[in-house]
């Protein structure tokens, strides 16, 4: 749901997935509940020291948001976005 005052939409986190390469990179994908966006973060893995909870929802502007071309991915991210929402209140920690 967009927000007219600050342009900001609120997406689930879908995936999280490990970098194949040597970066040690986390990536975040949240999408939207109807699972035609997304937002993608990268969090470098730097020790085990470094906590920096990942929640279940967040607030992006509109225009950090990707178009999700495939339909079977888009289904993905709709119906795991729809099942955190339902489950979760954005600030809890997964």
């Amino acid at each position: 749901m967009a927000s007219a005052a600050t342009d900001t939409v609120r997406v689930w986190l879908v995936e999280r997935t490990y970098s194949d390469d040597e970066q040690n990179l986390i990536i975040l994908t949240y999408a939207t509940t109807d699972g035609e966006r997304y937002f993608r973060k990268e969090r470098a893995l730097t020790s085990f020291t470094d906590v920096r909870d990942t929640t279940a929802g967040v607030d992006v502007e509109s225009d950090n948001l990707g178009a999700v071309d495939d339909p079977d991915l888009r289904e993905q991210y709709a119906a795991e976005a729809q099942r955190m929402a339902e489950v979760h209140d954005p600030d809890d920690v997964i």
